[in-house]
């Protein structure tokens, strides 16, 4: 008679090695069902009364998760430096998500500065240097209390979209004294570069590509390429777009991915409208870009 140990052996291996392969992985998949929300926290606790709504955060955290040293993902909302705040569509969904697999999200606010337009480019330059500010401040306070909220300080991560993602990549890779220049401002700021993990940049943009030289900081971006707001490549605007980031991060050797929507405009809507809340369908690209986001840093941040 004969044996079939060796088969049945095989074939439990084969469907243990399937359900490991299939087994949902901490930071890159949906782990956690809830989550909490600690609303209007204060990253800045000397501020004075009035001007505290700058410097406000929200605090997303999977539910019931005890780990201390998990990763954060500081979220900054786009709006032109004019508008917005954490409690946009977009960033609500994106901290929830990424709370979801286990990542401690802070959704924060930054000064605003309602004469900045598109047609200013003086004031979008000093706008984007002021938010920057608020940017590091946030990086910095989240250093300073990492055991408070069971964080990594290794591991923070910078992300937004639009003018958010335009912060995140400028805190990443310029110093103050040179985006001070750039602005025209007499202003000191921090030495040195700020030290972050990654940076998610969803349709934002870097005011000179040069400046990626200054740090490897991995990068993942996500676009539509028919962005006319911020489009993707400088030819077509005053702005190094995802485009031009990838391939000036392939040419000095950064680690990063490009996503790419086709046919789609900012915010990977069919056609870009500011007035009129985003459709399920764009909330299901946000989601889509979500995972590529969070599939890279997997790979290359976290694993």
């Amino acid at each position: 008679m004969m044996n079939n140990q060796p088969l049945v052996f095989l074939s439990m291996l084969c469907l243990s090695l399937a359900a490991k392969a299939q087994a949902p992985k901490l930071y890159k998949d949906l782990i956690f069902q809830e989550i909490t929300i600690d609303k209007d926290q204060n990253y800045a606790p000397k501020d004075e009364k009035q001007d505290t709504k700058s410097h406000r955060f929200d605090l997303y955290q999977p539910k019931g998760d005890r780990s201390t040293a998990r990763p954060l993902m500081i979220w900054m909302h786009g709006g032109g430096f004019r508008f917005g705040s954490k409690d946009v569509p977009e960033i609500k969904l994106w901290c929830k998500d990424f709370a979801q697999r286990g990542y401690v999200c802070a959704g924060i606010n930054y000064h605003l500065n309602k004469k900045t337009t598109s047609f200013n480019f003086d004031q979008l330059q000093k706008s984007c240097y002021y938010a920057v500010q608020d940017a590091k401040m946030a990086v910095e306070y989240f250093k300073q209390h990492y055991k408070q909220y069971g964080i990594d300080p290794d591991k923070i991560i910078l992300a937004g979209n639009s003018a958010g993602g335009m912060i995140a990549l400028q805190a990443a890779y310029v110093t103050d004294s040179e985006l001070a220049k750039m602005a025209r401002l007499n202003e000191q700021g921090q030495p040195g570069l700020l030290k972050v993990a990654a940076v998610v940049n969803f349709w934002g943009g870097i005011f000179d590509i040069n400046w990626l030289k200054n740090a490897r900081v991995p990068i993942v971006n996500v676009l539509g390429n028919k962005d006319r707001v911020m489009p993707p490549t400088h030819k077509d605007g005053p702005l190094f777009g995802g485009i031009d980031i990838h391939n000036g991060a392939d040419k000095w050797h950064i680690p990063n991915e490009l996503k790419i929507f086709d046919g789609y405009a900012h915010q990977l809507e069919r056609h870009f409208n500011p007035v009129f809340p985003a459709g399920k369908a764009t909330r299901e690209r946000w989601l889509e870009a979500t995972q590529f986001a969070a599939d890279f840093l997997y790979s290359t941040v976290l694993k």
